[in-house]
């Protein structure tokens, strides 16, 4: 299973999104920040892309200014759709947090849900084969670097997963103009396939080897 892992600037369509499909044959699954899909009609668009090149997208996209995750099948349709966890501590982890699909599990958390992952994720009865993290924008600090990947390694042992995490190459965190970009995939001993900072580059991941490339320049 070979997975895409963008880390795209932000854009009001899909055109990074299918550029990097076209380029990159031989895939099963997009990975894209959250909020790369700006509205519902964007997620139509992806919707649309899924479908026509047999991919499996999984991202998250705005709706009514708050942010939703979504995995779209290679069939073009949602297959899992949610709202974000608020932030607050005694907010537990809204459901579903995985689908069962194409014979595997995935596991899905959005931004800041990676810091309930070890407590909640124990809802899933189930095998998680990967759990997709998809991030807004880059990191605000090197300790909030740190924190997070800890976090991921954290859950992916505890549940004997792999965990993979991708952010935006541009913006900042309530526009404060500080910026780490990340992207990551750590396995299910919970140690790095690969860890980056502030490395835009896209990268295929096969995770059953754990081979990493880089992909071909959009």
């Amino acid at each position: 299973m070979r997975i895409l892992i963008g880390q795209p600037i932000h854009e009001s369509g899909v055109k990074q999104l299918e550029r990097e499909i076209q380029n990159n044959k031989g895939i099963d699954i997009v990975l894209y920040p959250e909020e790369y899909l700006t509205n519902e009609k964007v997620l139509n668009d992806a919707c649309k892309i899924a479908r026509d090149y047999n991919i499996t997208i999984i991202t998250s996209y705005r709706h009514e200014n708050r942010d939703r995750a979504v995995i779209i099948s290679n069939k073009g349709e949602k297959v899992l759709e949610r709202a974000k966890t608020p932030p607050a501590e005694e907010e537990k982890l809204y459901r579903p947090l995985a689908i069962e699909y194409n014979e595997i599990t995935i596991g899905y958390l959005l931004c800041m849900e990676i810091l309930k992952g070890v407590r909640d994720l124990k809802e899933v009865n189930i095998k998680i084969n990967f759990i997709a993290h998809p991030i807004g924008v880059g990191m605000f600090s090197d300790e909030q670097f740190e924190e997070w990947i800890s976090e991921a390694k954290k859950i992916a042992k505890t549940y004997n997963t792999i965990i993979v995490g991708t952010s935006h190459a541009d913006g900042s965190y309530r526009n404060c103009g500080i910026s780490i970009p990340i992207s990551y995939c750590i396995d299910s001993n919970g140690e790095p396939i690969f860890i980056s900072k502030s490395d835009t580059r896209t990268r295929l991941v096969d995770l059953n080897t754990g081979v990493v490339e880089f992909t071909r320049n959009l």
